[in-house]
């Protein structure tokens, strides 16, 4: 394993300045969900029902607003994305922590539609800087970016909540976005790689949302509903031993491994399709529950936590891939969307699960459903499309088409393989 592959991406011209503003333009939109928590259960004084609400509503509005705004970007450009949703934002945490219940619910559905479109232009504009075949350890270096910036985020919160109390963390979330909007502004980097056909029409959808993308999109969603479920069945079992002050150490060291694994599956000379990625995590999840103390349980969760960030990498890489650059706004925010519905039903079902049959099975439950979606998907990936290159405009024909043949025979010729082990 070599450092190689991520010196070369870091070394394009951009790149470098792409990560970290992402890296920086995340961390107060991962302290969201959190405050919004807080603010209801310590200022408004209401129950955990209530806030689970304003989350979900929040929720709701970033899966139907990411491939909205996504789809703007394709048409109309970064800056007015940006300018929008900037301002929507502001507008929201400034005025929130002044807002009763009712009008937060209703507030939060709204700043949810509009919220700035983070992680689908960073990574859209990771596809436009990085070519093709460097975009593995592009995305991989990505992912443990986000990974950062959700172990520094809601720490954060807790934190400025704690101290000053949830209506000045809002007040510093609203002014972290605006900051995140403007340099994003500043930077304005490219969307499209040079030599990509612009048009004044968006792609039609029929084009590029096949079934093989949709199943994409599907096992996006299972590995949100994996993660999501150890992440609370990790807190549960914690708790069920009376050791709940430990929660924070097991979380970050379940992140650091998924760190570990981003980085030497990045530096790999060649990647695997997400069905195996996906399928390997939720197989490696399911008999997690069954070890005996708190203490085996974290070092349990360690294989299948190296392939978080891998697993998620990989189904953005693949989507950059069969996406063509005019509609791939649009698709990044699909997978927002996947990811971010597959964390809204984790969270009820696998807490039903813990409540109902102990805090063991929800691993089993979370990780046999992963492998289900993976197994379904599996007929409709043997019809996948062929990768997406730039067009060229006078013949008409795919660029680069030639030079994304094997990553397509590679990727068919691991699917066959998980085909017959089943």
């Amino acid at each position: 394993m070599t450092v190689e592959p991520y010196r070369r991406v870091l070394a394009i011209p951009g790149v470098r300045a792409l990560m970290l503003v992402g890296l920086v333009a995340r961390i107060p939109v991962t302290a969201t969900g959190l405050t919004l928590t807080l603010h209801v259960v310590n200022s408004l004084k209401l129950g955990f029902f209530q806030a689970g609400l304003v989350g979900g509503a929040a929720t709701v509005g970033v899966a139907v607003g990411a491939p909205v705004a996504g789809r703007f970007v394709d048409r109309h450009g970064l800056r007015p994305v940006v300018v929008v949703t900037t301002v929507a934002q502001f507008a929201f945490w400034v005025s929130a922590p002044f807002l009763p219940y009712w009008v937060l619910l209703g507030g939060a559905v709204v700043g949810g539609v509009l919220a700035l479109p983070v992680f689908g232009v960073i990574r859209q504009c990771v596809a436009a800087a990085v070519p093709v075949e460097q975009r593995r350890p592009g995305f991989a270096l990505d992912s443990m970016f986000v990974e950062v910036a959700y172990m520094i985020g809601p720490a954060l919160a807790v934190a400025s909540a704690t101290a000053f109390g949830s209506g000045w963390t809002m007040a510093a979330i609203g002014t972290g976005l605006v900051g995140s909007g403007v340099a994003l502004l500043l930077l304005n980097p490219p969307i499209r790689a040079e030599g990509d056909e612009i048009s004044d029409t968006v792609t039609p959808r029929r084009q590029w949302l096949t079934p093989a993308l949709l199943s994409l999109l599907g096992i996006t969603f299972a590995a949100t509903l994996v993660l999501i479920a150890t992440e609370l069945s990790l807190v549960a079992v914690l708790k069920a031993d009376s050791v709940a002050q430990w929660t924070g150490l097991v979380i970050g060291l379940w992140c650091f491994w998924s760190l570990v694994g981003g980085f030497v599956y990045g530096a790999l000379p060649r990647g695997f399709s997400p069905l195996v990625m996906i399928g390997a995590m939720a197989a490696l999840t399911v008999p997690v529950g069954l070890v005996g103390s708190w203490q085996l349980l974290c070092v349990a969760v360690i294989p299948a936590g190296i392939l978080c960030a891998p697993a998620l990498s990989t189904t953005i890489d693949t989507l950059s891939q069969w996406v063509p650059s005019a509609a791939r706004g649009e698709a990044m925010g699909l997978h927002g969307t996947a990811l971010t519905l597959g964390l809204a039903v984790s969270g009820p079902i696998t807490g039903f699960i813990i409540d109902a049959y102990g805090t063991r099975w929800s691993f089993a439950v979370a990780g046999l459903a992963g492998l289900l979606l993976v197994i379904l998907a599996i007929p409709f990936w043997r019809r996948a499309p062929q990768p997406a290159g730039s067009a060229d405009p006078a013949s008409g024909r795919t660029a680069g088409s030639a030079a994304l043949a094997g990553l397509v025979a590679d990727q068919a010729s691991t699917v066959s393989v998980v085909v017959e082990c089943g």
